[in-house]
């Protein structure tokens, strides 16, 4: 993901819809697939995406550079994800869904993939998916989740070792099926 010119952002804070359009461009896929994994709903991830896009454009003018625009417009997004799950779980009106609705290039390898990331905690999941899936670093993941980046590094671990112990059983209890037949 290419960081854009500080001028751009500059720009864009200042009220340049312009420039505010060329943010929105880069990172709209970026963070709608992000919101898609993290909240299992495409629709909500839709509307979270827009209102991302709504809350930086409100905030830009707090952006300070310190950090990459990248890991501060994530973090914006992992907020209100964060928000919407716990306001699905509070609510318990929306049935979990297994994975986001895009068409999947292997839909069995895909729907394993994604019933093994349901599997883990909320807070395993998100860091996995924006160091694995996102690409970001640890320092950033942690800047983005707003912890330490060895908290990250804990639970990149026993995410990665919760899905290793869910493929293998996964893959016996297919053996077994196998030879049941």
């Amino acid at each position: 993901m290419r960081e854009p010119e500080p001028r751009v952002i500059r720009a864009a804070a200042a009220g340049d819809l312009d420039a505010f359009g060329l943010l929105v461009a880069s990172y709209q896929e970026p963070i709608s697939r992000f919101l898609c994994s993290l909240v299992r709903d495409a629709a909500l991830a839709e509307d979270l995406t827009q209102e991302t896009f709504i809350r930086a454009f409100d905030r830009l003018g707090t952006f300070e550079f310190r950090s990459r625009f990248s890991t501060w417009l994530f973090a914006v997004a992992r907020n209100l994800g964060v928000d919407a799950l716990r306001q699905r779980e509070r609510r318990s009106l929306l049935p979990v869904r297994i994975g986001p609705d895009q068409p999947p290039t292997d839909p069995h390898l895909r729907t394993e993939v994604a019933t093994a990331l349901a599997t883990l905690s909320d807070k395993l999941r998100e860091a996995l998916l924006l160091v694995e899936v996102m690409g970001f670093s640890c320092r950033e993941t942690g800047e983005i989740l707003g912890i330490p980046d060895g908290t990250v590094k804990s639970r990149l671990y026993l995410a990665r070792a919760q899905l290793v112990a869910w493929f293998e059983a996964d893959g016996e209890a297919a053996e077994g099926r196998e030879v049941g037949r």
